[in-house]
């Protein structure tokens, strides 16, 4: 089977379409061969796919809330991947190269698997799901990782990828590129049919409201800055979502000076008070 390719512009455009009841992790790994050995484990892994279940369940079934199950993490690694390898692309230096030595393929690795594990919390409880991620992801980290580092790195790479996880809160404080990366990345998950579940069970609030008014969000490199991240929306309630959450998240992440967002408004149902809005 051929190995899957980042879309250029909307990483996020396959998972979209994988089917809800069971989701296999695709990430483009040809070029880092640890990090092809950590999906395959992934994908091998009951446990793991056990938490992404119970996640869902509080999270949708109990809450109300939009999917944080294996397609949100498929999303949300897939996004956090590209923007990660546009930066280094443009000289950017992950954070684990530049204090531990260690190599960009092992920052991707950090970044992959905090973006698969930030909510396992989650199956807990989404009050300080991050606090509660921590405990959860590192067994879980060290077994994805068992025979393919040494123990020093091993433990750096597992730290970092912790630091990562608990950072991703809205109040996180990232201390690594990497992090910064999951954080915004998370945000990025916010297409309409990402909201569905919520506004089809009839919550109808500003976040089902600005969630489903999203239609495509489009990653590429920019003129002034290495990432240009582009947000299609049918609705101007979706400014919402860029204005509270997305600019809270990329707020604080470390990666404010490489990324620039630009918003536009294409639905013809409402008078447009807004074409274009930029963070």
């Amino acid at each position: 089977m051929p190995e899957p390719e980042l879309n250029e512009a909307n990483p996020a455009a396959e998972a979209l379409a994988a089917p809800e009841q069971h989701v296999t992790i695709r990430l483009p790994t040809r070029h880092n061969p640890i990090l092809h050995q950590v999906v395959e484990r992934v994908n091998a892994d009951e446990e793991l796919y056990a938490l992404w279940t119970a996640m869902n369940v509080n999270a949708v079934t109990r809450l109300g809330m939009s999917d944080h199950g294996p397609v949100h993490f498929q999303i949300v690694a897939n996004i956090a991947l590209k923007l990660l390898r546009q930066l280094i692309e443009s000289g950017v230096v992950p954070s684990v190269v530049r204090d531990h030595k260690m190599t960009n393929n092992d920052a991707e690795v950090i970044v992959v698997l905090a973006a698969l594990s930030h909510d396992l919390g989650m199956s807990i409880h989404r009050i300080d799901h991050e606090q509660y991620s921590l405990f959860i992801a590192q067994p879980k980290i060290d077994a994805l990782l068992d025979g393919l580092y040494s123990v020093a790195a091993r433990t750096i790479v597992r730290a970092e990828t912790l630091h990562a996880i608990i950072a991703h809160r809205s109040d996180g404080k990232p201390m690594t590129i990497e992090a910064g990366v999951v954080r915004v990345a998370d945000a990025l998950d916010m297409t309409k049919g990402r909201s569905r579940i919520p506004f089809e069970a009839g919550q109808v609030n500003i976040h089902s409201l600005s969630a489903a008014a999203i239609e495509k969000v489009e990653i590429t490199k920019g003129q002034d800055k290495p990432i240009h991240i582009t947000v299609a929306m049918s609705n101007s309630a979706g400014i919402f979502q860029l204005d509270d959450l997305l600019k809270e998240k990329l707020r604080g992440s470390g990666l404010e000076r490489f990324v620039e967002v630009e918003a536009t408004i294409e639905g013809e149902t409402e008078k447009k008070l807004v074409t274009v809005f930029r963070l």
